[in-house]
C-alpha cells in the first residue's frame, strides 16, 4: 500500500528528522514520534526533579514541548490524503 502524507506533515516530521516514504505507514511514523515526544517529557520530568526546572515554571516547558510535537495530537487520518486525486488544500 502507498501512503501520500500531506506536505505540512511532512515538513512537521521533517524537523525531528523523520523522513517517511510513501511506503511507511502512518501507524509507525506516529509511534515513532510519540517515543520521541515521550523521551523528551521524562527528560524534561527528570530535570525538574533534580531542581533545574523550578516548579512555577515547569508547565510552560511541557507546553513548549507539546507544541513542538503537535502531529503527536493530529488524527491520522489527517496525516495522508487518497492516492487517486490531488492534495487538499489546508
Amino acid at each position: 500500500m502507498t501512503f501520500r502524507y500531506r506536505r505540512q506533515v511532512l515538513d512537521e516530521l521533517a524537523t525531528h528528522g523523520v523522513r517517511p516514504t510513501p511506503r511507511t505507514r502512518p501507524e509507525l511514523v506516529h509511534e515513532y514520534v510519540n517515543d520521541l515526544y515521550r523521551f523528551e517529557l521524562r527528560r524534561l520530568r527528570e530535570r525538574h526533579v533534580r531542581g533545574e526546572i523550578p516548579r512555577p515554571a515547569y508547565s510552560a516547558h511541557v507546553v513548549g514541548l507539546r507544541k513542538k510535537y503537535i502531529l503527536v495530537s493530529v488524527p491520522l487520518r489527517l496525516w495522508t490524503f487518497p492516492a487517486d486525486g490531488p492534495e487538499p488544500a489546508p
